[in-house]
């Protein structure tokens, strides 16, 4: 599988770039909301590099391999999760992700119907599974930079979770978020002060983003 991919931009458009790769060229599929947050940096003949999301598309007489790309892994990290949603393919999620990722992980989490029904190939019912699937889950991605305002199980000891373990993979997680590192250790502690049983970097996330909501 392709995991990124390096080269000189030949071409973009509205949903895709075309990336030279040692004399082979790549396109890559973007979406609106990634796209966006590469225009500053979209010039052609210029280097970039970007993670990427790889998957075999099956038509009835042929399989065409097809590139995701975006800027970093948290954003891929979302995608992910938002194709876990039954009907929602890779393809349509590509198309969905119209609006900022962190705007659209909290419409996720508070049960935004209108907002997710906004979303181009979104409906009411496909609205509602992605609030069943995924509510609760999206403090990662609302607390990203960029908006209109891991869930990596620890291992044990046998004798219980490492929880430092959690606060150093949540500290990492927020500081690629461009959180500042005391900032974002004190938000760690206050989340484990008001849950002692939190057992994953995800969960941690979850509460340091429902904390800062409740401030707003």
């Amino acid at each position: 599988m392709i995991a990124q991919i390096s080269g000189i931009v030949e071409a973009y458009s509205e949903n895709s770039l075309t990336m030279s790769v040692g004399g082979v060229s790549y396109e890559v599929h973007i979406p609106t909301a990634v796209m966006k947050g590469l225009a500053g940096r979209l010039n052609k003949s210029e280097k970039m590099s970007l993670v990427t999301y790889h998957y075999h598309q099956m038509d009835p007489s042929k399989s065409i391999p097809v590139l995701i790309g975006f800027a970093n892994r948290i954003e891929k990290d979302f995608f992910e999760k938002f194709i876990t949603v039954s009907g929602v393919g890779p393809k349509a999620a590509v198309r969905a992700l119209s609006q900022p990722i962190p705007d659209i992980a909290q419409a996720i989490d508070s049960g935004n119907l209108s907002f997710l029904k906004s979303l181009p190939g979104i409906g009411e019912q496909r609205a509602k599974e992605i609030i069943a699937k995924l509510q609760g889950k999206m403090g990662k991605f609302a607390l990203m930079p960029g908006g209109s305002d891991g869930s990596k199980k620890i291992p044990t000891n046998g004798l219980g979770i490492l929880k430092e373990d959690i606060r150093e993979e949540a500290l990492e997680v927020l500081l690629q978020l461009q959180y500042k590192k005391e900032e974002a250790r004190l938000m760690i502690e206050k989340a484990f002060q008001r849950r002692l049983d939190l057992a994953t970097v995800e969960e941690v996330l979850n509460e340091v983003y429902k904390q800062k909501k409740l401030k707003q």
